[in-house]
């Protein structure tokens, strides 16, 4: 038997709200996704001006992440740099963009976040910044 962090819906919230303060400093709107160590949806909020496309693209981020324990973008780049088509994994929710960053507790993946409606490198800044947070 071993004992298992648990990332909580308070835990999450406050990832998506670390997210939120951020787009509201800068006036740009997107999707924040929060999801547990399996994927599975906790948080969810569509900000003002987020397009609706980034919606299921945050929550499959998070939930890429999440599955494979590494950042989507990371998780893209070896999928291309391996000539390993994403849809290779047998899972059509997994996504290649940055955005999807996991949430770390004492080394282990209790979860992750996902960032979606910026350009890619503001989906990315975005969410390793709310997983920092998170990590502190």
């Amino acid at each position: 038997m071993h004992d298992v962090t648990v990332l909580g819906h308070a835990d999450a919230r406050e990832v998506v709200d670390h997210v939120r303060l951020a787009l509201e400093e800068r006036g740009r709107g997107a999707a924040i996704a929060v999801v547990d160590a399996h994927g599975e949806l906790l948080a969810f909020l569509r900000t003002d001006g987020c397009r609706l496309p980034s919606v299921n693209i945050a929550i499959n981020k998070a939930y890429t992440a999440a599955r494979e324990q590494a950042e989507s973008r990371s998780v893209g780049e070896a999928s291309r740099r391996e000539d390993f088509p994403m849809t290779n994994f047998g899972e059509l929710r997994y996504v290649s963009w940055g955005g999807g960053v996991p949430l770390m507790v004492d080394g282990a993946v209790v979860g992750a976040v996902g960032v979606s409606g910026l350009p890619e490198a503001d989906d990315i800044e975005l969410a390793r910044g709310a997983a920092e947070h998170f990590a502190s």
